[in-house]
């Protein structure tokens, strides 16, 4: 059997985060995420993983502290679940999933919902996956995004009305952050990086409190983008995708 263990107050310190796997030298994105568990621990966060150097792990939270535009009674968000490289196909996506909808059970839990997209975004879980357990759509902005959720009761939660939105006041491109996901901080670096180069105006806005979270303009995970007052994707942003962005 996989050994795998949760996060604690008390361990968090000394474990490895799976996304950015470093043995010695600090990584800003991974200290930073360190930081934001550590006060989402107290409030039911759950990050469970492999006992091992690898990128196998689930993250969820109680709906009502999850830091996204979503709303619903009683709810799990799932904000990642993720196996890479040589750990595919071993059975551990199952194991974690299981686990996830059997602790939303035993906690009584209505169910579990997650953010997808009609298209599969390279930065979410995936939805197809999640299917196969039961998820089904159960709301949805007209560009495209989805929230898939598992209910054992019947009820559905939803996104905020605000998240449907999908504008803000302003042309230049705009960043909304939070420092849930390891790459973050450096995408955020970068992107700083490319648009001072480019003399292109920007904003990065650092979601910093949950009520933040919860009355953001837009559908959002841990990042989200705006170009000429438009929504554009949760994507994480390298040079080319900005500059896709920019050329529109």
């Amino acid at each position: 059997m996989p050994d795998f263990i949760n996060l604690t107050e008390e361990n968090l310190a000394n474990e490895h985060l799976c996304c950015i796997i470093r043995s010695r030298k600090p990584h800003p994105g991974v200290e930073a995420k360190r930081q934001w568990l550590s006060e989402r621990l107290k409030e039911g966060h759950v990050f469970r993983k492999l006992n091992e150097k690898a990128t196998v792990f689930i993250e969820y939270a109680p709906l009502e502290t999850a830091w996204v535009p979503v709303v619903g009674e009683n709810y799990v968000y799932l904000y990642c679940l993720w196996v890479n490289g040589g750990c595919k196909g071993k059975g551990y996506g199952r194991t974690l999933m299981e686990y996830c909808l059997a602790d939303a059970r035993a906690k009584g839990k209505s169910g579990v919902c997650m953010l997808g997209a009609q298209k599969q975004k390279a930065w979410l879980s995936d939805q197809g996956f999640a299917r196969r357990f039961g998820f089904e759509v159960v709301d949805r902005t007209e560009n495209g995004y989805e929230l898939l959720a598992l209910s054992f009761d019947g009820t559905k939660p939803g996104f905020a009305p605000n998240a449907k939105k999908q504008r803000i006041d302003g042309n230049e491109l705009t960043v909304y952050y939070d420092m849930q996901c390891p790459y973050v901080f450096q995408s955020v670096e970068r992107a700083k990086q490319c648009c001072e180069a480019s003399g292109i105006p920007a904003r990065f806005i650092q979601v910093d409190t949950l009520e933040k979270a919860k009355n953001l303009p837009c559908v959002f995970n841990n990042w989200a983008v705006f170009y000429k007052g438009r929504f554009e994707t949760v994507n994480l942003l390298d040079e080319a995708s900005l500059q896709r962005i920019l050329k529109k």
